[in-house]
């Protein structure tokens, strides 16, 4: 059985992970999601515990039920650690090396390959520090879904919607099957 960690960021994009979450479980991988406090404002934990069988981590403080810290065990055991939605801002902390957070610090943590869904205003897509960042972890060998053109939440036109959760899917499974 393949054990992927998905983390979700703080983005409209969020419930697009919920589709993601239900076609890994469909291939019978483990799925176990990992949720910043901004990716709650937009989809609940109890959503993804829901589609995922398996408790949501949400704070890298919470109190644990057995010895092992959870950032450490879930990147130990992750075949691939993929974050859909991935934020600028969440692309700019892994391209860094900064684990201020569960998602951010199970990642640094883990040896799996990495998979980035981006998802973002067409303007934070465009800036020169987010390709940069995106260009940094290319270099790292993560694997880098590029968001689609269309219409974006905040009301512009432009690339930076999350790809499709079927692309991200087929992506994962050509990654797994290597």
């Amino acid at each position: 059985m393949k054990h992927i960690v998905l983390g979700v960021t703080g983005s409209i994009a969020a419930y697009k992970a919920c589709e993601l979450a239900r076609l890994m479980m469909k291939a019978k991988w483990s799925v176990h999601v990992i949720m910043t406090a901004n990716a709650q404002k937009f989809v609940t934990p109890l959503t993804f515990q829901t589609l995922s069988r398996n408790p949501v981590g949400t704070d890298a403080f919470a109190a644990i039920a057995n010895w092992e810290p959870e950032h450490i065990a879930l990147a130990e055991r992750a075949d691939l650690f993929v974050v859909a939605p991935c934020t600028a801002n969440c692309a700019a902390k892994l391209a860094h090396g900064i684990a201020d957070d569960l998602l951010t610090s199970t990642a640094l943590a883990c040896r799996a390959p990495l998979v980035l869904a981006p998802a973002m205003n067409d303007g934070m897509w465009d800036n020169p520090a987010t390709q940069d960042n995106l260009e940094t972890l290319r270099r790292r060998n993560a694997v880098i879904v590029d968001p689609g053109n269309g219409e974006l939440a905040c009301g512009s036109y432009g690339k930076g919607r999350m790809a499709d959760p079927q692309r991200i899917f087929e992506h994962l499974q050509k990654i797994l099957a290597s």
